[in-house]
């Protein structure tokens, strides 16, 4: 009697299971349209609309011309960048740590998923506020960690309180993610609330993997708040994400940064060392320029922002259906849709925001996040980080559609 065999899968359950980045492929499919002589206009990708400061290409240029930046450099990263990192850290957030606690790596992403690889094993519970930036989840999957989403909605500004963290807690419970300001959200939160998160953690013995990469662009006088300066009996079970791509428009460049414990450090490095190597050092070298030098170019950027987003939440908040809370902070409004859903429009009802997202690209050819995408349906997320003109005629142009919807 014949056998019947399995083919053994093509790709990995691991590899398979993982999701593409809904904001870059908004952002590529808007793109794509654009180049296809559509009058697309996108809200997709969080990525500054100015170039790299004119000192940092300087030094990258020359840094193409010396032979040093030729050859293998330490996995860690160039020891005067680590060294200017951690002097960098202190000058912004206050928090002192030693150039040897610093890991720099292949932009913030990378330096988000060793830090889950470097402190997960299987089965570990990672509590993830949402809505969270869409990465993070796939990157605690891949580290065969388990996300465990606490959902925080508008009344609360997108965050967590300490009751809903420990609600969320079992025995599994080993990382609890901190992204303020958010992404996606543009949320800051308190000094009372930073407290008190980051003391409840170090009650339960859970560790804080904190997102700083919004760090200067603030508003209305929030502050980006460094939680293990808040709570400095953290900081031994406490890793910092960092990089130079929002702050110094450097988003191409990927450098980031992981900082902590100096045995969680070298553990991720020895994972670096094997996975990628050293940061090219061409890039390297720009980021030296950029975190040694002064903070001008982000002042500017964020001069802009702030005018950006005061328009696109007035120009958000006249959509009938539409309510948009005032972000303050990084460069994103999060806009509630739910009352649209199920409307008719142009024929059809949608009934998800990506529906919806889906309908808006289609008619009005404005390319927006939806909800689903960050773990909260029913919103869509709409970068502020484009030119003056794009964001009014962007969000006017989608407003005339959504009111159509009855």
């Amino acid at each position: 009697m014949a056998t019947t065999t399995t083919a053994p899968a093509r790709i990995s359950a691991r590899i398979g299971g993982i999701a593409e980045s809904a904001t870059l492929a908004v952002d590529a499919k808007a793109k794509a349209l654009k180049a296809a002589g559509r009058p697309v206009i996108g809200f997709g990708a969080g990525e500054p609309d100015f170039p790299t400061p004119p000192a940092v290409v300087a030094a990258a240029q020359a840094a193409c011309a010396d032979p040093r930046n030729h050859r293998y450099t330490p996995a860690s990263g160039l020891p005067e960048l680590r060294e200017a990192i951690a002097a960098k850290t202190l000058r912004d957030s206050g928090y002192e740590i030693a150039p040897a606690q610093v890991l720099v790596t292949n932009g913030g992403k990378q330096a988000v998923y060793e830090a889950f690889a470097t402190l997960l094993d299987p089965g570990d519970e990672v509590l993830l506020p949402a809505p969270y930036w869409t990465t993070y989840p796939e990157a605690i999957t891949l580290a065969s960690g388990v996300p465990v989403t606490v959902v925080c909605g508008p009344e609360a500004d997108f965050l967590p309180s300490v009751d809903q963290l420990e609600a969320a807690r079992t025995a599994r419970t080993k990382v609890l993610l901190w992204c303020s300001p958010s992404n996606p959200t543009g949320a800051v939160a308190s000094r009372e609330l930073t407290e008190a998160v980051g003391r409840w953690a170090v009650e339960h013995g859970i560790w804080v993997v904190t997102d700083e990469i919004y760090e200067h662009l603030v508003y209305d006088g929030a502050e980006a708040l460094s939680m293990p300066v808040v709570v400095p009996e953290l900081a031994d079970t406490c890793v910092v994400l960092n990089g130079v791509a929002k702050t110094y428009a450097m988003t191409g460049w990927r450098v980031g940064w992981l900082a902590g414990p100096a045995d969680v450090v070298k553990a991720a490095t020895n994972l670096q060392s094997h996975l990628s190597s050293n940061v090219c050092n061409v890039a390297q070298r720009a980021a030296l320029e950029a975190v040694s030098g002064p903070l001008d170019a982000v002042a500017e950027m964020r001069s802009a922002f702030d005018r950006r987003r005061r328009t696109i939440v007035e120009l958000l908040r006249a959509i009938p259906g539409v309510e948009c809370p005032t972000p303050r902070g990084a460069f994103y409004a999060y806009a509630s849709v739910q009352e649209i859903l199920g409307k008719e429009l142009r024929g059809a009802r949608p009934q998800t925001s990506v529906d919806l997202a889906a309908a808006v690209l289609e008619h009005a050819e404005v390319a927006v996040v939806p909800g689903e995408a960050f773990g909260t349906p029913g919103f869509f997320r709409l970068s502020y980080a484009l030119g003056d003109d794009d964001l009014r005629t962007g969000v006017e142009r989608m407003g005339a559609l959504l009111s159509e919807a009855k």
